[in-house]
């Protein structure tokens, strides 16, 4: 099966805003063993767009088109999908009564415009968005069917997730049943891990199963793509797979499927009845960011301290005088830990504070970052040096702190060498 995305709009063919929704439909339809042929990026023009539409009917088999669905003029495509087509747009009139009651339910009445998102052409097939205006269709064009979706990213996800994908994998005759499973990893690159990872696909003699991987700093994502006639057979191939990646990867296996790090953190202080407090510094507060707005976090995430750098820290928790403020050490971080935790009244503490060198933002230097977590009278201090510049050091310090704490509360070693740290 060929397939072609076509990305509509000027804004995203001259760039002005990152056209994410081509890698999240490319990135998903891999992930179930679709693969995508063809990409094409057309501005809001009748013409190039009308050629567009007839060069992807003759060369693909499926075209996804994103985005100009939307009320206004600049929004082309069911215009443009009927001309290709030879046929008509005509009201549908389930859609207009969905739209209208979805601004009656917001105390608002419908502008006359919208009612151009209820234009389709004729003999197309709706696919319903239950979070927005713009209703998206299928078609045929040529020997090609045309699947039009909405521009704005968690309509265009929803949509693809929910309607497309399983039309794509009826139609494409695939197994019945496909899973992806996924391993979100922390302290490995990425081709360490698939190293590591030689030879796991070969535990499914059938070939059901598919090794990938996506890496974005400072986490890599391992993903595997199980094929199988019903869920039992899935479950049977995943196992043995499953299981090796498990015993590979150990301690670095951050968390899985649709779970983050913080969330990991979140949800294990909360079944210990932990409260936690956070210091950080030059991390811009991420790490206070990334927790404090979690489910549960308003009874598990005590206070943020986010300073610049240790004199801030001392005066926030009004250290005392004896410690060297100048000199980062493994006591001294323990300290700001034991600090903040007695001050926020919380059971655990993390500490990350970040010694930068002069001119990081080159990207042979670096920053010493020191994290210490624990409860009283129980904190451990790891001392951590990444080089590659000052955006580097600031995310790989929030994971690096994140993760130190997850294994913390995990049992696990906190102390543990990653493949970014250097001596």
């Amino acid at each position: 099966m060929r397939i072609e995305i076509i990305c509509t709009g000027d804004e995203v063919l001259t760039g002005k805003i990152v056209n994410s929704n081509f890698s999240y439909m490319a990135q998903k339809l891999e992930d179930v063993g679709l693969a995508v042929v063809w990409g094409t990026t057309v501005g809001d023009d009748r013409g190039t767009l009308l050629s567009a539409f007839h060069l992807a009917a003759a060369r693909a088999d499926i075209v996804i088109v994103n985005g100009g669905l939307g009320p206004t003029v600049d929004d082309l495509s069911q215009e443009i999908a009927a001309q290709a087509a030879g046929v008509e747009l005509e009201l549908h009139e389930g859609w207009l009564e969905k739209m209208e009651g979805f601004f009656t339910r917001r105390g608002r009445a419908m502008p006359p415009n919208n009612r151009k998102q209820a234009m389709l052409p004729v003999g197309s097939e709706m696919l319903d968005n239950p979070i927005g205006t713009a209703c998206g269709f299928a078609m045929d064009i040529g020997a090609a069917r045309f699947f039009f979706t909405p521009g704005v990213p968690r309509e265009l996800r929803r949509m693809l997730e929910e309607q497309i994908i399983p039309r794509l994998l009826a139609r494409n005759g695939a197994a019945a049943t496909i899973r992806l499973k996924r391993y979100h990893g922390y302290g490995l690159g990425e081709s360490h891990i698939d190293s590591l990872l030689q030879g796991v696909e070969a535990l499914d003699p059938s070939g059901g199963v598919k090794l990938g991987f996506r890496a974005h700093y400072p986490q890599i994502e391992t993903k595997l793509t199980i094929r199988g006639v019903d869920a039992e057979d899935v479950a049977r191939k995943l196992a043995p797979v499953d299981a090796e990646i498990r015993q590979r990867l150990g301690n670095f296996i951050v968390c899985e499927d649709d779970q983050s790090l913080e969330g990991v953190v979140n949800d294990a202080l909360g079944k210990v009845g932990g409260r936690l407090a956070v210091v950080e510094t030059f991390t811009s507060g991420e790490i206070a960011l990334r927790l404090a707005h979690l489910a549960g976090a308003e009874a598990v995430f005590r206070r943020g301290i986010i300073a610049r750098d240790l004199h801030q820290v001392f005066e926030s928790l009004r250290l005392p005088p004896h410690l060297d403020i100048g000199e980062y050490t493994e006591a001294l971080a323990a300290e700001v830990a034991a600090a903040v935790r007695e001050q926020a009244g919380a059971s655990h503490a993390l500490a990350v504070l970040i010694d930068l060198d002069e001119g990081a933002d080159r990207m042979d230097l670096g920053g010493t970052i020191w994290v210490a977590v624990g409860r009283e009278g129980d904190t451990v201090v790891r001392r951590a040096r990444i080089l590659g510049g000052r955006e580097w050091i600031r995310l790989g310090a929030v994971e690096l702190g994140l993760d130190c704490m997850r294994r913390y509360l995990q049992g696990l070693p906190v102390i543990e060498r990653t493949d970014f740290e250097r001596r």
